[in-house]
Formats: C-alpha cells, structure tokens, sequence
C-alpha cells in the first residue's frame, strides 16, 4: 500500500532498547478515514431518518429556525464529528475503528501514547485539513512532510505509526523448565510485553555480545529467578531467548 522504503519513528525504551515504528503513509490513512466516515455517515442517516418520524418536514423546521439556531446546530454536527475522533483515540489507545481495522494508530512524537489534549487538537484541526472539500490540506501535508504528518498532527505533536504483529514461532521452541520459572515471575505490564517482544524481534539481527548484554538484562529485570535458575537461563542466548519467549507466553 505504502513503499517499502517508507519512513519510521525511532525511539528508545528507557533500557536503551531502539525501537523502530513504520510510519503510516497517505494510503493507510486514507482507508481509515473513509472506514470511519461511513460509520458516522450511518449514524447520521439513522439520526435523520429517526427525526423524520417525529417531523415531517424537515427542511421546512431547519429554515423555521433562527440565525443563531441554524448555526448552533450546524457547530453541532461538527462538534459531534470531533467528539467522535477524539473519544476514539482516547479511549481506544491512539485509534478509532477505521485504524484498528487498518492497523495504524495514533501516537506522540516521541512514540509514547496520545493524550487527550493531542487528540483534541488534531482532530478540532480536521477542519483545516479538509479544505476546501476534499482534503487538499491535509493530502499535501502529508505528502511534502516527511514523515506523512498533515497539519493537525504537526500542531499536535503527533504521527500515525504502523502496527506490525509479531511472529513468536520463529523464536527457539521453550521448554517446560523455561514455561515453569517463568510462571513463576510477576505480570508483566503491556508496556512490558512490547519491549521483551521488541527484542526478541531484533535479536537475530544483533552482533552476538550486545545480543547476550540486551538478553541478560531483560532476564534480571523480568526473570523472577534465584540464582541457579538465573545461571541456568543466562547460559546461552538461545536459552535466554527461549525463556523471554516463555515469559510473554505466560502472560496470554
């Protein structure tokens, strides 16, 4: 959908682990937004045809109304719109449906979650964006910036990233004494979880001493062990990977 050759968003876990996010390109975007457009489309159409029962003329009542009515109302539709964006990616952690579906989400600069006063501004810029109709605004902003952000999002502090699954069966097979001390350990936090599989995903890829050094340490940090368990585990980076693998898995 996007080029292979597409930017990312590099950031760094407080244990010094880089992680890489795939930036969300114009085609990503563009298939959320009409995802969630025809869903607020079909709650305007359930909206209209409900209050048709209850007025006949539905024209006739908007042009009744006064000046001040008419504008209100036409703030309302926008601010429901708003409501509807901003709510989404709060409550949902950077996403509304059309990005879950998609598999994009909403975050800071600095790869840490969106927050409300983000969302909110991002989404009230929407308006600018559109213009004059069509997207025109944001459609070239996101084109000419680097890495695909349309005005609302450089305002905001904010960028759509890629969610990439992670396969585990590529991992070494971990056996019963692995799955056992690691169910030992405490829960791991969400947070948690993606760092250990951000590791696991880099580590083929590592020279094979900071392979061990970045293994090891996620092994005394989330291991739970006593001493012989932990020498046992820190043996080998297959049997590090393989617990660390076993450690997730506990967690699911």
């Amino acid at each position: 959908m996007d080029s292979v050759t597409s930017p990312s968003l590099e950031v760094a876990t407080p244990e010094r682990v880089s992680l890489s996010l795939p930036v969300a390109g114009i085609g990503y975007r563009c298939l959320a937004y009409l995802v969630d457009l025809a869903l607020l489309f079909l709650f305007w159409a359930v909206a209209y045809f409900t209050f048709t029962l209850l007025v006949s003329d539905v024209l006739g009542f908007f042009q009744g109304l006064s000046g001040l009515a008419q504008t209100l109302l036409v703030v309302g539709v926008f601010a429901t719109q708003w409501v509807y964006w901003t709510a989404a990616e709060v409550l949902m952690g950077g996403q509304t449906p059309g990005k879950r579906l998609v598999g994009i989400r909403v975050v800071r600069v600095d790869g840490s979650p969106v927050g409300v006063l983000e969302s909110a501004i991002r989404n009230l810029v929407r308006v600018v964006d559109s213009l004059p109709g069509v997207y025109a605004v944001g459609c070239l902003c996101v084109l000419l910036t680097r890495q695909h952000r349309r005005l609302g999002d450089l305002l905001a502090g904010t960028l759509l990233v890629r969610e990439e699954r992670i396969d585990l069966d590529k991992y070494t097979a971990t056996g019963p004494a692995s799955l056992h001390a690691a169910a030992r350990a405490e829960r791991l936090s969400p947070g948690d979880e993606e760092l250990i599989l951000s590791f696991l995903t880099r580590a083929p890829g590592l020279e094979p001493e900071p392979r061990k050094h970045l293994g090891t340490k996620l092994v005394e940090r989330y291991g739970g062990l006593d001493e012989a368990g932990r020498a046992t585990v820190l043996a080998s980076p297959q049997s590090i990977e393989a617990f660390l693998r076993a450690r997730v898995q506990t967690e699911r």
